[in-house]
């Protein structure tokens, strides 16, 4: 088998990684972080402004959370620190994906841009909306709420949140 096949079947492993959040909000059969990375492309076509570059944002959105194929979605909870999960997770970028596009997770975990910085964002935006759809199957969604709304700014985006933490 190739070395590039084997990357690709490494890859597709995201799609079983369950988010880890979710368990812990008491959720059985949660979505995977390939759902939630589906989840954030869908909210940059329907809300990147237009002066911002759509290839760009959507690169993030699907690649913001590959390495967790790799390395799992290691959360705050989980006691690892921050300098060793953003390393953990670099190596994991730099030997799953071609050099140009580990440039562009990169570059996300950089927040070198205003794309990386709206799909951030977004990112906390399909956190909210995940949680509203499980509010009846879950333990407390306020902290998935409390989260996002240290990352939110966007104008338009904090007005969403808004709207949907009247359905919580």
């Amino acid at each position: 088998m190739s070395p590039r096949i084997a990357r690709w079947l490494e890859v597709v492993r995201l799609k079983h990684v369950d988010r880890a959040g979710w368990i812990r909000a008491g959720i059985s059969h949660p979505e995977s972080v390939a759902a939630h990375s589906w989840g954030v492309a869908w909210l940059v076509l329907e809300l990147l402004p237009p002066d911002l570059d759509l290839g760009r944002a959507l690169a993030y959105a699907v690649l913001h959370d590959l390495p967790e194929a790799r390395v799992g979605d290691i959360t705050p909870h989980d006691g690892v620190d921050a300098a060793d999960k953003h390393a953990q997770e670099a190596r994991a970028a730099a030997a799953l994906l071609p050099r140009a596009l580990a440039d562009r997770w990169r570059a996300y975990e950089a927040q070198a841009d205003p794309e990386a910085r709206f799909v951030r964002q977004l990112d906390r935006l399909d956190m909210v909306l995940q949680a509203v759809a499980y509010r009846e199957r879950a333990n407390d969604v306020r902290p998935f709420l409390v989260s996002a709304r240290r990352v939110v700014v966007e104008p338009e985006l904090v007005a969403l949140l808004d709207a949907l933490e009247q359905s919580v």
